[in-house]
C-alpha cells in the first residue's frame, strides 16, 4: 500500500509532490502529513467524522473476508455492472472507501485500486486492506482529489454521495477523474414521496448533534430491543415494509436471512448509527440525476433502482479529433 508516493498530486494546484521528512509537499510550499503510511490531505475532524468514528468501531462488519458472505461482493457488482473480469488491471478510483468493503472486493480482482475517505475510515481500510500491493490509499476530499485528472478507466462512489454538502459537485468532480472512455457507477438515496415517510429524516436533526459515542451507546440499548418488533411488522404482508419504517432501525433479517442473529444485530447496530449520525443526507430525484446526463454530456448505460436507492452508471464520451 502507498508504495509509490508519486502517484500522488497536489489537491490545490495539481504539481507533483515531494516526500519531505513525513510529510509530501507541493511546488507551493503546501505540506500533506502521513500518518500512519497514510497521506492525509484534509484535516483529520471534520463533517465526516462520524464515519470515521462507526467504521473503526465496526471495522470488519460489513468485510466478506471476515462476515464469512458475499453480500459486499454481491452489492458491488450489481450496482456497478462491471464483471470481474474487466477490473483486472484497469485503474480504478473509489470515493468514499469506508472500512473497505468494496476495495477488497476490486483488490482481489486485480484493479490497480487508488482510494479515498474524506474521514479516518482510512485506517479501518488499511486495517483490511493494507497488505494489497494494489492499492494507494489516502485521507481527501472528493471537493480536491489528489489524483491527476482523466487518469482512471472507472470510477465509483457506492452508499456515500448523499453524504456529501453539494451532491452534483461531488459527481463533476469525480468526473474529472476520469478518462474518456471510462465508465462512472455511483448510487444514492432516492428522493421520492415515500421519503417523506421516512422516520430517519425526523430524527437526525436531533440525533447528529448529539455526541457519537453516547449515541451509538444509546442505538446499542435500543436497537436489539427493537428488532422482534420490526421483524414482526416487515412480515406483513404489502403495508409491512412501511410499518417497519416508523420504527428508526435497519433491519436486515428480511434482506439477508443467511446472517446470524449475532450478525444481524450487529449490522442494525451499525447501519442504525449510519443512518442518524451524518452531518448531511441529501437524497436525489430520479430526474436531477437524468439531467446530469445531457448537462455533463455522457452516454448512459443505466438508471434506475438499486439496494440504496438509485444506480446512475455512465460512459464519458470520447472528444473526435
Amino acid at each position: 500500500m502507498n508504495k509509490s508516493l508519486n502517484k500522488f498530486v497536489s489537491p490545490i494546484d495539481g504539481s507533483e509532490l515531494l516526500l519531505v521528512g513525513d510529510s509530501l509537499v507541493d511546488k507551493s510550499g503546501n505540506s500533506f502529513p502521513i500518518l500512519n503510511g497514510i497521506p492525509r490531505f484534509v484535516e483529520l475532524e471534520n463533517y465526516s467524522s462520524s464515519f470515521g468514528f462507526q467504521w473503526n468501531e465496526y471495522d470488519k462488519t460489513q468485510v466478506d473476508e471476515h462476515s464469512k458472505n458475499t453480500i459486499s461482493r454481491d452489492r458491488f457488482y450489481r450496482s456497478t455492472k462491471w464483471t470481474y473480469e474487466s477490473l483486472n488491471g484497469a485503474k480504478i478510483l473509489e470515493v468514499g472507501s469506508g472500512s473497505g468493503r468494496f476495495s477488497q472486493v476490486m483488490l482481489e480482482a486485480g484493479a490497480d485500486l487508488y482510494s479515498f475517505d474524506y474521514s479516518n475510515a482510512v485506517e479501518a481500510n488499511a486495517s483490511n486492506n493494507g497488505d494489497y500491493e494494489n492499492l494507494t490509499l489516502c485521507q481527501a476530499s472528493v471537493y480536491d482529489i489528489p489524483f491527476r485528472k482523466q487518469y482512471f478507466d472507472k470510477v465509483f462512489c457506492l452508499g456515500v454521495i448523499q453524504h456529501t454538502p453539494d451532491v452534483e459537485l461531488s459527481f463533476a468532480r469525480m468526473l474529472q477523474c476520469l478518462k474518456p472512455g471510462g465508465e462512472i457507477a455511483i448510487d444514492v438515496y432516492a428522493d421520492t414521496l415515500k421519503t417523506k415517510f421516512y422516520t430517519k429524516y425526523w430524527f437526525r436533526p436531533i440525533t447528529k448533534k448529539i455526541n457519537k459515542k453516547r449515541l451509538l451507546t444509546l442505538i446499542r440499548w435500543y436497537v436489539p430491543k427493537w428488532i422482534p418488533i420490526s421483524t414482526v411488522l416487515l412480515n406483513i404482508p404489502v403495508v409491512g415494509k412501511f410499518l417497519a419504517q416508523i420504527i428508526p432501525i435497519c433491519n436486515y433479517s428480511k434482506q439477508f436471512p443467511d446472517l446470524s442473529k449475532d450478525q444481524l444485530k450487529e449490522w442494525a447496530i451499525l447501519d442504525t448509527f449510519d443512518m442518524l449520525s451524518p452531518e448531511y443526507d441529501n437524497p436525489q430525484k430520479y430526474s436531477t440525476l437524468k439531467s446530469w446526463i445531457k448537462k455533463y454530456d455522457l452516454d448512459l448505460v443505466y438508471l434506475g433502482r438499486g439496494d440504496n436507492g438509485f444506480v446512475l452508471i455512465a460512459r464519458k464520451k470520447v472528444c473526435a479529433e
